[in-house]
């Protein structure tokens, strides 16, 4: 179930050390290949021995050792990772990851990995009641931390509470989920918008904002990997690589993406318009570069077409219509209005001034949003998750139309 993926398992110091091992031992025999770091005070527990050869590896203990001198350590695991599994997580680490501290080999390659992180709490109850514990734990949920909860019961210490790490079978089911990539778009069109629109005043200079296309591409990669036949229609000039398998149409204008979109709109079965699109656009394009003149310059605008509202306008039955709404303020009541004016059947607005949220980063902060008010809030999540609940939301949606 696990062929083909790296493992990076982190061990700290608590008594629920030795059931990593259990964990070690499981995922190995799932196929996965088992990278494991043990910290200083998890080998007061149980010994590197163990895990090496339960995961037929080197166990790593320094962040100093460094046995391959073509690589350095923490660096070279944190990017073979597949997925960053810390069990048992203490609370100690917890707040280090919270803090991005990185003082070990297991916290530097924390901080060097871009892949998921697991974490699965162990400790006292009082202790993970704490609300300093709480708070570290809240923070990392919002950067996306993944958490398998402990269990309630029994506790080494003598309490009886949570604080439980979980089962190595349950850690085990939760890392398969992880990596169980849905297939319920298969035979399904989706139409994507992505980027911003440029609209020129002549050969040299233009009107545009700040999108970059981020979250239109990964909504593509998304979608294809869900198994839908994808067509992206992307604004803009930037350095992003077009997703594999998706079909590719680059734009210029508000009105180039006007003409590509409603070109294919009657095609789609889902259609997410991420776009940042103009909504003015200079009422004279000059076709020579304008000279710098005394003075100041009044260049007129004129609205371009709006392309959200004329696909709402003209929806299928069958079609689910999803649109964004990026605002700096009232951001509840601007999506609300987005959505019952352009006939949309959910939208999803963020305050682009959020640290976390805005354009040009790997990660937002989103609230869906239907004609009855808030469907869900998301706390600060990558884009390519965000995106798989967009399309969760959206594959509902389909399925209630049939």
């Amino acid at each position: 179930m696990l062929q083909g993926k790296t493992i990076v398992l982190g061990v700290t110091g608590g008594i629920a050390a030795y059931k990593a091992a259990a964990l070690c031992s499981a995922l190995v025999q799932k196929g996965a290949e088992v990278r494991v770091i043990l910290s200083s005070s998890s080998r007061q527990f149980i010994q590197p021995l163990t895990f090496q050869a339960l995961s037929r590896h080197h166990v790593i203990v320094d962040t100093f050792e460094e046995k391959d001198p073509s690589v350095i350590a923490h660096i070279d695991l944190a990017d073979r990772a597949d997925l960053v599994v810390i069990a048992p997580a203490t609370a100690n680490v917890l707040a280090k990851a919270a803090l991005g501290l990185g003082d070990d080999m297991l916290t530097t390659t924390l901080l060097a990995t871009q892949a998921p992180v697991m974490v699965c709490p162990a400790m006292n109850v009082h202790m993970y009641q704490h609300p300093a514990v709480q708070k570290n734990m809240q923070t990392l949920k919002e950067r996306g931390v993944l958490f398998v909860e402990p269990g309630e019961g029994f506790l080494a210490c003598g309490y009886t509470g949570k604080g439980r790490m979980a089962e190595p079978e349950a850690i085990v089911e939760a890392i398969i989920s992880q990596f169980e990539v849905k297939k319920d778009l298969v035979g399904k069109r989706v139409l994507i918008t992505a980027g911003a629109t440029r609209e020129a005043v002549d050969p040299v200079r233009f009107f545009t904002n700040r999108s970059t296309g981020k979250m239109g591409y990964a909504l593509a990669e998304a979608a294809q990997a869900r198994g839908a036949q994808v067509t992206l229609i992307s604004g803009g000039s930037n350095p992003l690589a077009r997703p594999d398998g998706v079909e590719w149409i680059p734009i210029e204008s508000a009105e180039d993406m006007y003409q590509a979109v409603m070109s294919r709109a009657d095609e789609a079965d889902i259609i997410i318009k991420s776009a940042a699109v103009a909504d003015y656009r200079p009422a004279v394009i000059y076709d020579q570069k304008m000279k710098k003149k005394e003075g100041n310059l009044t260049i007129e605008l004129v609205r371009t077409k709006d392309i959200l509202r004329q696909l709402g306008e003209q929806k299928l039955a069958h079609q689910v219509l999803v649109g964004f709404a990026a605002e700096t303020e009232n951001v509840e009541e601007n999506a609300m209005k987005k959505v019952h004016v352009k006939n949309l059947d959910f939208i999803v607005a963020n305050n682009v001034a959020q640290v976390g949220a805005g354009f040009g980063t790997d990660t937002n902060i989103v609230s869906l949003y239907d004609r009855n008010g808030l469907l869900l809030s998301l706390p600060q999540l990558s884009k390519r998750e965000v995106s798989d609940r967009i399309l969760d939301e959206a594959i509902v949606r389909f399925e209630g139309k049939k």
